[in-house]
């Protein structure tokens, strides 16, 4: 995987006002901001550099008011970390490609794997299935 990397001037220049304060600036949007999503099939993508990151059949409703995911599309693609903000422990998670933030993993999620990856929708872009598309 090639790394996306670019100056935060370029990330501010790319990205709405909301979208650099969360995936550049570890921010969290307002709950249920994004509840307008697509239902059919297709994947989630990054909205800074188009990695593919979850799939829209592993997406649950929650109750959280965020966009929650039981698993990424490829591991490979959502890294994590700690996060020790707000005076919590939690797991932040990212974009591996151009380490965007995404939101983060609780372990209190459905089956199969019993995690839920609550990420903030400005985050992510819909690519409905059969449609093709990367950024860079």
């Amino acid at each position: 995987m090639e790394k996306i990397r670019k100056s935060q001037e370029e990330w501010r220049n790319q990205l709405s006002d909301l979208a650099f304060k969360v995936t550049r600036k570890h921010g969290t949007e307002r709950a249920r901001s994004h509840e307008d999503f697509p239902k059919g099939p297709g994947t989630y993508t990054c909205l800074c550099c188009g990695a593919d990151l979850f799939d829209q059949e592993t997406k649950f409703e929650s109750g959280t008011g965020w966009p929650s995911f039981y698993a990424p599309k490829d591991p490979e693609m959502v890294g994590e970390s700690e996060d020790s903000s707000w005076f919590m422990k939690r797991t932040e998670v990212h974009c591996n490609r151009c380490d965007a933030h995404l939101g983060h993993v609780f372990p209190d999620g459905p089956p199969p794997t019993g995690l839920r990856y609550c990420i903030n929708g400005v985050a992510l872009e819909f690519r409905p299935e059969g449609a093709e598309g990367e950024k860079g």
